[in-house]
């Protein structure tokens, strides 16, 4: 490859990364709290990137440390699990830095000595194999890596590390532009996809050529800078020099040292000598010019002195930092000056010099060497600041002592450096300085001068307001306040003058998002077109409804309440019956009766043709039967149906075994039989006669059971037509114990109450759920942890119907985390139940973000927790909050969730009746559980204090015999944890061109050491035939294994002589096994146990076809092992709509080749024969209107329509689609239905695409679908009809879609444990299938195990409040219609954040933060000093979606700035020119579509072809005003946080994060200079010591990006939490990250292609942002129109327009 080939290639690579940048997704990297997702870090992108810090200064090693120990454990705190890999080669970019290779290499040392991380320095490059080897053996979830280096060099190197990760399947995520909350961290992922997988096959030549050149280039680098210094000496010399010094030194101080002592002294001799040698060198070359050696010698001799000065004042400063704790470095001033330049080439040579020290530092390997201060080896801030003090003040008469114990150890170290240098003598220690060059540049002012900063009144503006004085009453009297007359008490904005302006009424107070949510149908209208549109809409519920579950529908009438009867205790019926009661019970007698001879009569119809098909095919006569079996309920008609089958299925197992030899047994016979006598043992003991128990032993004896046979009857009796030889014949050759689970397993039967509860009708209820119906029954909460499908949601509909009875006033909410879900619950409630209610109230209503309808006026609300949050903080909606009895939380671990977290938990503190909290995963439901009950003590005791019953209102409205239930504060935690089904795991891979599975046993996915450190995980349960594999195993691995015997299945105590195991058998089985697992770990036999894990792993599967082209033989071949109906997840929206329609595309082919020319052909012909009949019809129709009905006429027109209908058929026929070439049932729903469903979608974005692939029997589902969209899918597939389903996580939030099978066919960073298991829940419909199957397809193995084993994650609280939030809070409080309930709700919500429950100190820094926030309220004029609503406080609360754009937003209204702009075309029109809009849409696309895109990005030389792609910056006016309302809230915030800093912990703050290394100590006092250096405290109140040392100070804090770390992290907030809005966003390496014009760009030209092909964004999520932003801006316009009253506002018709021509273009779409 020739040099010019080599640059385009690269240039290549770098291209294919930057056009997956703006692809990239801003992504939480932390989805679960637990231990599975391990990752990578690359080492020296973490270098590069924190380096380029801005608040760190160069040379401050120690703040360096402190940066990237600050990151690393906040990756940890959030629970990730990662090594830090260096390469080899990755050093080889530093050698044009000198400065950086003794700071990388101390980096890797401290890592690998002082902190428990993974570092990996063994590979040499990311081409190497063992790489290759140690990703496919680790498998991390991501690599992360910077995108750019320190110079092109390094950046290279990146590019190679990101395209070979992506080409082994593994994910990249960007080190820069990374950003961090409490919970989550933010990153850029660029996903490994197809593009990039091929890019490296087709070029792996060509890659690892270029690769080579590169590293020869660096390697010339390295050369070229090590000859500048050293001249002759090469790289090995130079090693050798160092080997030698530090021998010397071993033998100099043969007691040991500290690193920092050590490399002080060697570093500086050996920096000596080389700088010797470097004169030397220089004066041979010149003397060759014949110069005057004398004064050529005597310069020598200067320049000599001079860096023997340096290396002085350079073991000063060591000393200095061996005897200063950091909280006296901190106050150290702050040196601006530069080094003088004709010092640098000695500094290099000081830097290589370190780094050869550094790099055989293991030569000290069996010496006594402390190496804790790695990560503190030298300050170059403090040499600066002793070189200033030898050079000026010294100089200019200051003499100050050094103190004893310093000067000593100074001594000791420059006697060493003395002794080490050996080839000539250094000068003495003493003076310091003996020459008079200048170390450091002159400039104008060379102390950074922190006192004077202006640091603003730190007072806070009084208040007098109870609520306030409640909450945070305790800390207010520590607090500094402001006197009445002070400047920024009377400055406080007058809103009245703005209004008067313009004749506006800010104050007046705005509909809210009730108000203005679309109304799907006007309640009151009585119109008859309304409606109609009311009738189609509740049939179509019904219709949905009952796709969901067939629960025929309840008539509930209200009931007065009679206090709790107690199920549990068994009345006595006959003792109190009155008459009629008696004649009830002989009616039901009677009805029981004739149901029972109908279904008599019905068997003895039916039974012949069954018993005849059970002889021609028992499997397909036993499936009839079985389906007779379900629908009849009378037990003496099922007793005499098995029965027969019992003797079907004897006379088959005969016949195989007489005609058959041993080898070819069929036994799923033995299985039907085994089924049949489970059933009638276990379901009618009662019924069986002697004879019936002879047949079940006989049948026993044939399958060779003779065990369980003599426990049910003599042998002699059944044994009597069978000679004991031919026995052996029919046995199945293994024990009945063995049989059953391998071969039963799915059939064993549950272990199930009997006794009904009178209290539900349609089943027989677990002892659990009977305790979530007593929870209901008794008022109480409960949190309900449960698997997906166990029945969970039964409670709810129980909790429904209690509070439809009790009257016609109480409400229940049930909130959904999503628009599906709740669409789904909708339907249900409407299918279940109907209730006669007055006029104008509705049974059940709805209230979204999109629509509502009956919200307020109904009983049964299903909604969402943003919405329902609104109406809680409603000042006006009290009256009906306090109607509601009940609130249902659904998927209620969405309290740990990304986003709206912070929502479910204001529900849950603001409520005051009892609620139901449903999840299938949470992992610590006790914390929950408990904070929950602290909730419930508050409430307790405020309705204690205001001693008034809160329902008074409710209850007086309700009817005189109305029975009020006592109020209960109780928290119930119920936990139920066996599935329905068991699961089975299956690993599908792809070898020559073809799919194939393997059975993936669950306990492949542990590892002896997890086991041993968390046990066996509590939800990794075992099928029977995995718990016989288990044992199997175990019993092959260890051959004196001395419980075998016992736990021989035939043997176990828990199956032995069983002739039905059932469920729970198999399962205290299994927990024996696993327990016996535990104990040879435990007990020195994990050998063994590694053995056995291995052995059941299969065996590594890696696809190495192309997984997109086989995806759909996958779905063929599931087809074919009938395990569809199969839900497939992706986690990408294009792939999930790309796999859908490469299925139909399959099947279209496959139709294709199977049709024939002549079909074609055919079709063609009718075609044209239908278009000729349907011309003569019409025809025929002119002439008969004009000829009056002639009635031969009328037989011709007849016949043409005959024919007509005729030739229709014929088409139809011919163009039907076979049934191999579609996966629909056209059995499971009527074509009036299906034609019903597809009506509904016909207008919608994507209705056409997903009716034509429904009509193959395929669908996909996904968040960016209309909700018709996603019903459509939904309905089919629960109705059997689409059988195929490609999907997002979206899918596994609650939507009831189960199905048999669910195969995760993308890997991808959301694939986590928390999604797995609700993904993989849906898998077996219960009642329908005992099995469910979960198939992995393009899954790594280690990714595999990472998932099954993983714990789901902890709800951990959110940071609960935000500016937006107090303002909403403060508008209840002030404005609520009941004050004293209102304010006890909103100091609910700010007492229980569950981030401060048991944290006092974090409940501390909430009331600051409080404080913080009320006083920018007020100094923004939006909250008097009596907390009450002025301005427009009431806009910026309507758009708290949008905090801080709302603020922003109504500053530049206040200001003006949109009059200034929205001035229309003529003088008095109504009309905005483009360029206005235009404008506007900059401006808003600023504030509300703020999309970052990757820094790199803005270099890329791609084309753009409709869209600009990149965001402009706001016009100058909005700018500058942007920038002064910054200023002002970051002094504000910065004047919040010197407040805050009084509750950091200092002890903390003195230590490294991660390693723990203490700074403390006792401050050096006997020296006058250490304490003339370090003496400036002023400034250092709110900074970390650490960034103290970069001369960072409080000043800093006022400045616009500051980073995180500076500020005192242990006071728990930074300043994510300030409400600013940057215009520039700079990334961790100080770049600018660009913002998305989206928003503008389709504003322009209207086309989503555009933004697809330019702006890089999916269709769906393009969509969604689209609609989200035009929804922002009607809420905008609307509200403007609220609070104008001049009809012709410019601002109010200029965003009256925008709203409306955004939305026609969006329509449009």
């Amino acid at each position: 490859m020739g040099l010019e080939e080599h640059m385009m290639f690269l240039e290549k690579m770098s291209q294919l990364i930057m056009s997956a940048l703006p692809k990239a997704k801003h992504s939480s990297l932390f989805n679960d709290f637990v231990e599975s997702e391990f990752f990578l870090i690359d080492g020296d992108s973490l270098l590069a990137t924190c380096i380029c810090e801005k608040s760190l200064k160069q040379g401050q090693q120690l703040h360096f440390f402190y940066v990237i120990e600050c990151y690393l454990m906040d990756l940890i705190s959030k629970g990730g699990q990662f090594a830090i890999v260096f390469f080899k080669d990755a050093e080889y970019a530093y050698f044009s830095f000198p400065e950086l290779l003794p700071l990388r290499t101390a980096f890797i040392l401290h890592l690998q000595h002082n902190t428990t991380i993974d570092v990996q320095t063994e590979f040499s490059g990311c081409l190497s194999q063992g790489w290759k080897s140690f990703l496919e053996d680790s498998y991390p979830y991501y690599l992360m890596v910077a995108d750019e280096g320190l110079n092109h060099l390094q950046t290279q190197l990146f590019n190679f590390l990101i395209i070979q990760s992506w080409s082994i399947k593994i994910n990249v995520v960007l080190s820069s532009g990374q950003t961090s909350n409490i919970l989550r961290l933010y990153a850029y992922l660029m996903p490994s996809t197809c593009t990039n997988q091929t890019f490296f096959k087709e070029n792996k030549k060509k890659i690892e050529n270029a690769y080579k050149i590169l590293i020869k280039q660096l390697q010339e680098c390295r050369i070229l800078a090590l000859e500048s210094l050293f001249g002759n000496l090469k790289w090995k010399h130079m090693m050798d020099e160092a080997c030698e010094t530090i021998s010397l030194l071993k033998q100099l101080w043969p007691e040991g040292s500290d690193i920092r002592r050590v490399l002080c002294v060697s570093s500086c001799s050996l920096s000596l000598r080389m700088y010797h040698h470097f004169l030397e060198n220089r004066n041979k070359t010149i003397s060759d010019q014949n110069t005057d050696i004398q004064e050529m010698e005597s310069n020598c001799l200067n320049m000599m002195q001079e860096m023997e000065d340096l290396c002085k004042l350079h073991c000063l400063s060591v000393v200095f930092l061996l005897h200063s704790p950091l909280s006296q470095r901190a106050c150290a001033r702050f040196i601006t000056s530069h080094w003088a330049k004709n010092i640098q080439t000695f500094l290099k040579m000081k830097k290589w010099c370190e780094y050869f020290i550094l790099s055989n530092i293991n030569i000290f390997e069996f010496w006594n060497l402390n190496l804790i201060h790695l990560c503190d080896l030298s300050d170059e801030l403090l040499l600066k600041n002793i070189a200033f003090y030898y050079e000026n003040e010294n100089v200019e008469g200051l003499h100050l002592n050094l103190g004893d114990v310093i000067m000593k150890d100074y001594e000791h170290l420059w006697n060493t450096v003395s002794k080490l240098v050996r080839k000539f003598s250094v000068g003495k220690p003493f003076p310091l300085r003996t020459t008079k060059l200048s170390f450091l540049e002159k400039s104008p002012s060379p102390i950074k001068d922190t006192s004077k900063e202006n640091i603003p009144n730190l007072g806070f503006i009084p208040m007098s307001c109870e609520l306030v004085d409640k909450f945070v009453g305790d800390i207010l009297k520590d607090l500094p306040f402001l006197k009445s007359d002070d400047p920024v008490v009377t400055s406080l904005v007058k809103q009245k003058e703005f209004d008067e302006l313009v004749h506006w009424h800010s104050h007046r107070p705005l509909s809210d998002d009730y108000d203005r949510t679309k109304c799907q149908f006007d309640e009151k209208s009585r119109d008859p077109r309304f409606l109609r549109s009311v009738q189609k809409y509740h049939v179509f519920q019904r219709f949905y409804g009952s796709s969901l579950e067939s629960v025929s529908p309840k008539v509930v009438v209200t009931q007065a309440v009679k206090p709790k009867s107690n199920f549990s205790v068994p009345k006595n019926k006959k003792a109190h019956e009155t008459k009629a009661e008696i004649i009830t019970r002989e009616n039901k007698k009677r009805l029981f009766a004739k149901e029972e001879q109908k279904e008599e009569e019905k068997w003895n119809a039916l039974s012949f043709s069954i018993e005849e098909e059970m002889k021609e095919n028992l499997n397909s006569g036993i499936k009839n039967l079985e389906d007779f079996l379900k629908s009849c309920k009378s037990n003496s008609v099922k007793f005499r149906v098995e029965m027969v089958a019992l003797t079907a299925c004897l006379k088959a197992w005969k016949e195989q075994c007489r005609g058959k030899g041993e080898s070819t047994k069929d036994l799923s016979i033995a299985v039907q039989m085994m089924k049949r006598i489970h059933s009638l043992m276990e379901r009618y003991p009662e019924l069986l006669q002697e004879a019936d128990q002879q047949l079940i032993a006989r049948c026993l004896k044939y399958l060779g059971f003779d065990e369980l046979t003599s426990s049910l009857y003599p042998t002699q009796v059944v044994g009597d037509d069978i000679k004991e030889k031919k026995m052996d014949k029919y046995s199945v050759g293994m024990g009945p114990v063995r049989f059953q689970l391998q071969y039963m397993g799915h059939y064993l039967i549950r272990d199930e109450r009997k006794d009904p509860d009178p209290r539900v009708q349609d089943f027989i209820p677990d002892t659990w759920q009977r305790e979530l119906l007593d929870v209901v029954d008794n008022n109480e909460s409960a949190v309900i942890v449960a698997p997906t499908s166990s029945g969970k949601t039964y409670a709810s509909y129980y909790c429904m119907e209690k509070v439809l009875k009790e009257s016609n006033e109480g409400v229940v909410v049930y909130v959904a985390p999503t628009k599906a879900l709740v669409n789904q619950v909708a339907a249900t409630v409407h299918s279940r139940f109907t209730k006669n209610l007055p006029n104008g109230e509705a049974l059940c209503g709805v209230f979204t973000r999109d629509y509502r309808h009956d919200a307020l006026n109904c009983q049964v609300l299903i909604t969402v927790p943003a919405c329902f949050e609104i109406l809680l903080l409603s000042p006006h909606r009290q009256a009906w909050v306090k109607r509601i009895r009940y609130v249902i939380f659904d998927e209620v671990h969405c309290l740990g969730g990304e986003i709206g977290a912070e929502v479910w938990e204001h529900l849950l503190v603001m409520i005051r009746c009892p609620f139901l909290a449903l999840s299938a995963t949470i992992s610590n439901p006790e914390h929950l559980t408990e904070w929950l009950q602290s909730v419930k003590h508050y409430w307790k005791q405020e309705d204690n204090t205001t001693g008034k019953n809160r329902n008074a209102g409710y209850c007086a409205s309700s009817h005189k015999d109305h029975f009020r239930m006592k109020e209960s504060y109780k928290v119930r935690l119920v936990l139920y944890g066996e599935r329905y089904n068991d699961l089975e795991k299956h690993i599908c891979s792809i070898t020559h061109d073809d799919i194939y599975f393997d059975h993936f046993h669950p306990c492949a996915a542990l590892t002896t050491d997890h086991i041993e450190k968390y046990g066996f995980p509590s939800d990794l349960t075992l099928s029977p035939r995995e718990t016989i594999q288990l044992y199997d195993t175990m019993f092959q691995f260890w051959e004196s294994w001395p419980r075998a015997q016992e736990l021989d299945p035939e043997k176990s105590i828990h199956c032995k002589n069983k002739i039905v195991i059932k469920k729970l058998d198999a399962r205290k089985y299994e927990e024996s096994l696993k327990a016996e697992l535990t104990s040879w770990i435990k007990n020195g036999h994990a050998e063994e146990a590694k053995m056995v894990l291995r052995n059941l792993s299969p065996d590594s599967v890696f696809s190495s076809g192309n997984t997109v082209k086989m995806f759909p033989l996958l779905v063929e071949k599931l087809r074919k092992m009938e395990k569809l109906p199969a839900l497939f997840f992706l986690f990408n929206l294009g792939d999930v709509e790309e796999r859908a329609l490469s299925v139909r595309t399959s099947l279209e082919q496959k139709q294709a080749e199977k049709r024939s020319l002549k079909a074609d052909k055919e079709a063609h012909d009718v075609t044209n024969k239908l278009r000729k009949v349907k011309k003569s019809i019409e025809k025929q129709k002119t002439i008969d209107e004009k000829s009056h009905k002639n009635p031969r006429k009328m037989d011709q027109r007849l016949i043409h329509e005959a024919e007509h209908t005729n030739l229709l058929r014929t088409l139809e026929k011919n163009l039907e689609i076979p049934q191999e070439c579609t996966y629909a049932n056209q059995k499971a729903i009527d074509t009036e239905t299906l034609q019903m469903v597809f009506d509904r979608v016909k207008s919608t974005r994507k209705g056409e695409q997903l009716k034509a692939l429904a009509r193959r029997g395929i669908g996909y589902h996904h968040s960016s679908l209309n909700f018709k969209e996603k019903q459509l899918v939904e309905i089919l597939f629960r109705k059997g009809f689409i059988r195929v389903v490609t999907a997002t996580g979206t899918l596994a939030l609650g939507i009831n879609m189960p199905c048999k099978s669910v195969v995760f066919a993308q890997n991808s960073v959301y694939l986590d444990a928390l999604n797995y298991r609700q993904m993989s829940g849906r898998a077996g419909r219960r009642g329908q299938d005992l099995m469910g199957d979960v198939y992995f397809f393009d899954i790594p193995l280690p990714k595999i195990g990472k998932l099954i084993k993983s714990n789901v994650p902890e709800l951990r609280g959110q940071f609960p409040l935000s500016i937006t939030l107090v303002l909403r809070l403060m508008l209840l409080a002030s404005k609520g219609d009941d004050p004293e309930d209102a304010k006890a709700k909103v100091l609910s919500v700010l007492k229980h954040s569950l981030l401060s429950f048991k944290q006092p100190r974090v409940t501390e820094m909430l009331k600051l933060y409080f404080l913080f926030s009320l006083q920018f309220l007020m100094k923004q004029g939006y909250l008097d000093q009596e907390g009450k609503l002025m301005g427009f406080a009431g806009l910026v609360s309507h758009l708290h979606y949008h905090e801080p754009s709302n603020l922003v937003f109504v500053s530049f209204l206040v200001k003006g700035l949109f009059r200034n702009l929205c001035q229309p075309t003529k003088k008095d029109s109504k009309h905005f020119s483009q360029d206005v809009m235009e404008k506007l849409v900059l401006v808003l696309a600023n504030l509300f579509g703020r999309r970052l895109l990757p820094a790199k990005f803005q270099d890329t030389t791609l084309k753009f072809y409709q869209s600009k792609v990149f965001l402009e910056d706001l016009p100058e006016d909005f700018n500058d005003a942007l920038h002064e309302y910054n200023m002002n809230v970051t002094k504000d915030f910065a004047s919040f946080l010197l407040s805050v800093s009084k509750l950091a912990d200092m002890k903390q703050e003195y230590q490294l994060p991660l390693s723990k290394i203490n700074f403390t100590g006792k401050e050096c006092e006997d020296s006058q200079l250490v304490s003339h250096l370090m003496n400036c405290k002023e400034g250092r109140v709110a900074i970390s010591p650490f960034a103290c040392l970069s001369g960072n100070s409080d000043g800093d804090l006022f400045q616009p990006n500051t980073p995180n770390h500076v500020i005192l992290r242990t006071i728990g907030i930074n300043h994510t939490q300030a409400p600013v809005l940057w215009s520039k966003i700079f990334d961790n390496q100080g770049r600018r990250m660009p913002l998305n014009a989206y928003a503008l760009d389709f504003y322009k030209h209207g086309s989503l292609t555009g933004l697809v092909q330019d702006n890089r964004m999916n269709e769906g999520t393009a969509y969604e942002l689209l609609k989200d932003f035009a929804l922002t801006i009607r809420s905008i316009s609307v509200s403007l129109r609220e609070l104008c009253e001049n009809e012709d506002d410019n601002v109010v018709l200029a965003f009256e327009q925008l709203s409306e021509t955004f939305f026609e273009k969006l329509n449009q779409v």
